[in-house]
């Protein structure tokens, strides 16, 4: 595609301020909380992780298409991001591997995509005002009224969004005869948290966002896992039900990002929304238990409370996010259950924090 035929585009942010640039050729608007990944890596990765439905996300890294997009990559069915915002958009890519050009992914999927943004700009505009809602558009004539239709979209804050991405229905994963079985809740669970089960000879049922504990229980499984998944953790009253009667039996319960926000509030511990979150592959994270060092790959924008967790008497915290100094694991001290703010199977990121799976099948094999 000649750069001459691409018409402009542009960041709307709810305040006001805007950000231009030129559309990659899908026409249109997108709302949502606008965001930002740090990651140098891993794109398609991020744009299918269920966690990030219903954002706008800013890619911090300039070279944006340059590999491709291969299939096997892809941590759900779908596409979750509402839009995309670029610094360089590679129309070709160099990858021998690769199935299909990202600009083909993109459009298959009617993706709006804003190019030739000053990301650098907007990501620090970001940093210092806060996430926010923002529409990207290629009318750039009509910013009154989309500055309209930005005032009346929901804030992220109070917003369920785990019955947008959940399974419809229940299935299975990996060899049935197993000797583990486990009973996964989905709430935006990524594909990479499964293959990281299968690899340690689990066999997994996923069931979806609202299912009660019974119907998890019938499947008599070895241990119970609450996922990742996107918007606040409050509303989530059901799930925060299940993991309090999986608490009550003391059975092995494993929980990731909004998983492990699910479980601070079943033991009655807030959580917040945070002034911008935690998105990339490069957070560093000290386990507490064993004093090293973790690089971690985040993608939230709740966290638990610190000093609640602190003070509750069956919580011990056992990691913490060396930037900013906010929860980033707990483990129960006479339960079964223990969960972690970050994403242990990576897909994209670093591997370091994947032994938490290991964890997770001594925590059932020893009980």
């Amino acid at each position: 595609m000649k750069y001459r035929s691409r018409k402009k585009a542009f960041v709307l942010l709810a305040d006001g301020t805007q950000f231009f640039g030129k559309s990659i050729g899908i026409e249109g608007s997108a709302f949502g909380e606008i965001c930002f990944n740090t990651g140098m890596t891993g794109y398609q990765e991020i744009f299918t992780d269920p966690s990030y439905f219903g954002q706008l996300m800013i890619t911090t890294n300039v070279h944006i298409g340059n590999y491709g997009v291969l299939e096997e990559e892809s941590q759900s069915k779908h596409i979750s991001i509402a839009g995309l915002i670029c610094k360089d958009f590679s129309f070709s890519f160099s990858r021998p591997k690769g199935d299909d050009s990202l600009y083909n992914y993109l459009e298959k999927n009617k993706l709006v995509t804003v190019a030739d943004v000053d990301t650098r700009a907007l990501v620090n505009y970001i940093r210092e005002n806060g996430a926010m809602n923002a529409v990207i558009s290629t009318e750039v004539d009509q910013k009154e009224r989309l500055l309209e239709e930005l005032s009346k979209a929901p804030a992220m804050e109070g917003l369920e969004l785990a019955s947008k991405v959940s399974t419809k229905e229940a299935y299975t994963v990996g060899n049935p005869d197993a000797e583990i079985k486990i009973a996964a809740l989905d709430l935006g669970i990524k594909s990479n948290i499964l293959h990281n089960m299968v690899d340690r000879g689990m066999f997994v049922k996923v069931f979806p966002y609202d299912t009660s504990f019974e119907t998890m229980e019938s499947f008599s499984p070895n241990g119970y896992f609450i996922s990742n998944g996107p918007g606040d953790p409050k509303p989530l009253k059901s799930a925060q039900e299940v993991a309090k009667k999986i608490i009550e039996k003391n059975k092995p319960l494993f929980g990731i990002c909004l998983g492990h926000q699910v479980i601070a509030l079943a033991n009655g511990i807030p959580t917040f929304k945070m002034f911008n979150g935690h998105r990339g592959i490069n957070h560093p994270v000290k386990n507490l238990l064993t004093g090293k060092g973790e690089i971690t790959s985040q993608n939230h924008g709740f966290a638990v409370e610190m000093d609640a967790a602190q003070n509750h008497d069956d919580i011990e915290v056992t990691h913490v996010h060396l930037n900013d100094q906010t929860l980033a694991g707990l483990r129960m001290k006479t339960k079964n259950c223990f969960s972690v703010q970050y994403h242990p199977e990576a897909g994209p990121g670093p591997s370091d924090a994947t032994y938490l799976f290991d964890v997770f099948k001594e925590n059932i094999t020893n009980q």
